[in-house]
């Protein structure tokens, strides 16, 4: 994607925020759409410093182009999603267990019901990407 098009993508979010953000002041939509603003703004504000440094410096640009296209930088980040998914997963079958030892039943149904639903989102990206390679 261009650097022009992302830039318009970020101006987008910036409006997007400003909008939710007035929205909450009037009472149009409770506090979390106004955070949601807040961080929006936040974000594209800092997507935009960085695009428009990438277009005024040479060299920081190709450091940002060899760090996004390094072959060991993407194993790398692999790697972390598969660490994350893991400790997701371990995280939540625990606390499946423990919140109902605790009569929290609710919570422990969260929990089993996110460990299921991973668990299925895996498989069925296993089975995608085994017919693909």
């Amino acid at each position: 994607m261009k650097i022009e098009k992302r830039m318009y993508i970020n101006i987008f979010w910036i409006i997007i925020g400003l909008v939710l953000i007035a929205c909450g002041i009037f009472d149009i939509v409770d506090s979390f759409w106004s955070g949601m603003g807040g961080a929006l703004i936040g974000v594209g504000v800092i997507r935009l410093i960085q695009f428009i440094k990438i277009q005024k410096n040479p060299e920081y640009r190709e450091k940002i182009e060899t760090e996004r296209n390094d072959e060991r930088n993407k194993f790398i980040g692999g790697r972390a999603w598969a660490w994350a998914g893991y400790g997701f997963v371990m995280l939540n079958a625990v606390g499946t267990i423990v919140f109902k030892i605790a009569g929290n039943d609710v919570l422990s149904q969260y929990c089993a019901y996110s460990v299921c639903g991973i668990l299925i989102l895996y498989w069925v990206a296993f089975l995608f990407l085994r017919k693909k390679y």
